[in-house]
């Protein structure tokens, strides 16, 4: 009873929808990380540890598009700072310590931190963060595994368009930042796609896409109260 009581929970059934729609773009990560020339080990390895999908599918469109290791991951370091920020809100609302948080870090991203923040209390927020961490953290994974080998099969992937697979579903993670975020976060879009295009006929492929990834910094320039969504702060409890 307890079980079916805890399903019901706003914080849960949230978890489960989030974590089991973006999970699934694993299928896309794995597609296109192959087609950049990514074995499957190598992509199943990114979703491993470094499991944060803006910032693996930048890293794999710099390989894609001819740059240097060094650029995509500079690239994908730019673009998850932004989850520093959610981590320092969120150790204060979860209030775990020593190997717990150490454990919860490798879990912030945009979605655990969205969901998390939107609960009223430490106790549904913990549920919210946990659940959403478990369910799109392993169909994160497994989607990706499966992506990236059935990619491996595939000999022409030019012929399948796979080639195109990474940067529409990067646009795709972009596309609900730029309605939510307003005319700022439009500004910071078009700037680093000015920044892009007019540095890609002067530098070596990778180093465009880097200096664009650089604008994304301006986002972090704000309270660290300003993540997902706001919320109120938990009631006082005793640390688990």
């Amino acid at each position: 009873m307890r079980t079916f009581a805890l399903l019901k929970s706003p914080a849960v059934r949230d978890s489960l929808g989030i974590g089991v729609a973006v999970g699934a773009a694993g299928l896309a990560f794995g597609t296109a990380a192959v087609a950049a020339g990514l074995s499957p080990a190598q992509a199943l390895f990114l979703s491993l540890f470094a499991f944060t999908g803006a910032s693996q599918f930048a890293l794999v469109g710099v390989i894609a598009g001819g740059g240097s290791l060094v650029a995509g991951v500079l690239g994908a370091l730019l673009l998850g700072a932004r989850n520093t920020l959610y981590g320092l809100r969120l150790a204060d609302l979860l209030g775990w310590r020593g190997a717990r948080r150490a454990v919860a870090a490798h879990g912030v991203i945009d979605e655990t931190a969205a969901v998390t923040l939107a609960q009223s209390d430490r106790a549904s927020a913990r549920t919210a963060f946990v659940t959403t961490y478990a369910v799109l953290g392993s169909f994160w994974v497994v989607t990706t595994l499966a992506g990236a080998l059935a990619t491996e099969r595939v000999s022409d992937m030019n012929a399948f368009g796979l080639d195109a697979v990474g940067p529409a579903i990067f646009l795709g993670l972009l596309w609900p930042r730029l309605r939510e975020g307003g005319g700022r976060a439009w500004l910071i879009a078009v700037v680093g796609a000015g920044v892009a295009l007019a540095a890609t006929p002067l530098l070596p492929p990778g180093v465009p896409v880097l200096l664009a990834a650089s604008a994304a910094l301006i986002a972090l320039i704000r309270p660290v109260g300003a993540a997902p969504t706001a919320v109120a702060e938990p009631a006082e409890e005793a640390r688990a």
